[in-house]
């Protein structure tokens, strides 16, 4: 009888692949990583153009933390290759985002749908996770975002009083998820919303932010109108930042990560970020 092949590992550098790798190592499991940049220990191949797809070894199950709008034209050649078992990040975003004004934002919402559409109808046993706020010290474009404007500036400015509730999950906790989801029978063609283990206002957020710099919490509350003017004139310096993040600041986006719990024995860890 054949030894089963290697996992196949997409987005090795991604934000949550990074934390994968060593968890796969940690667990004995047989892996191959694949990032598009040419880089020791790692094959080369990019799923968006498929450039080098058909020289990946053969692989039967594939983790694939690149965004999941990336895969709709890899499916094939990955199926061709032998897959038979995808775990797939996508985000809540399609669910946050999906009454946006923004074009930009309604772009992000169908890439998201488009590719989640894509894995449901390959054929094969797909599992699709979809992460709230991501953060890992220092390294994502979220909570360590602003946590460099807090340590910049010492105050962070919010769109009213920022009742609105958030769930910020680690990265690490993330991996830990997609790995689980390998060995969990139940997760075979579910989708399963990830939340962090607290549920906090995006105020008491940025305060925890500032106490993971060892800084006093120092919050400015803006009238609405006065931060969107605000955020005009600051745009220079905040890429990708919209009128719409200052809008969802005094909205919930709180996800029931129950199925999770139940089928992955997910139990991710408190929002107490250190810097």
């Amino acid at each position: 009888m054949a030894a089963p092949s290697p996992l196949l590992v997409l987005g090795a550098t991604s934000l949550v692949g990074r934390f994968a790798l060593p968890r796969l190592e940690a667990a004995g499991l047989a892996y191959r990583a694949v990032s598009r940049g040419d880089a020791p220990g790692r094959l080369q191949a990019d799923i968006e153009t498929l450039e080098g797809l058909a020289a990946l070894p053969r692989a039967e199950t594939v983790l694939s933390f690149s965004p999941v709008w990336l895969l709709p034209g890899a499916l094939e050649a990955l199926k061709a290759n032998g897959l038979k078992r995808l775990i797939a990040f996508s985000s809540t975003s399609v669910v946050t985002k999906a009454q946006s004004s923004s074009a930009y934002e309604q772009d992000v919402v169908a890439n998201l749908m488009r590719g989640e559409d894509a894995v449901r109808a390959s054929g094969i046993d797909w599992t699709i996770l979809r992460p709230t706020l991501i953060y890992a010290e220092g390294l994502d474009g979220n909570v360590s975002r602003l946590a460099g404007l807090a340590r910049r500036f010492h105050v962070l400015p919010i769109s009213g009083h920022g009742e609105g509730r958030r769930q910020p999950v680690h990265a690490d906790d993330l991996a830990g998820a997609a790995i689980a989801a390998l060995t969990a029978p139940a997760a075979i063609r579910q989708t399963y919303a990830l939340a962090g283990g607290e549920t906090l206002s995006y105020r008491a957020v940025c305060e925890r932010i500032f106490e993971g710099l060892g800084m006093r919490p120092r919050i400015l509350s803006l009238p609405p109108p006065l931060w969107r003017a605000g955020l005009a004139l600051a745009s220079p310096v905040l890429p990708g930042t919209t009128a719409q993040m200052g809008e969802r600041m005094e909205r919930d986006l709180v996800f029931d990560d129950a199925p999770a719990r139940r089928d992955l024995g997910w139990s991710p860890r408190a929002f107490r970020p250190r810097f």
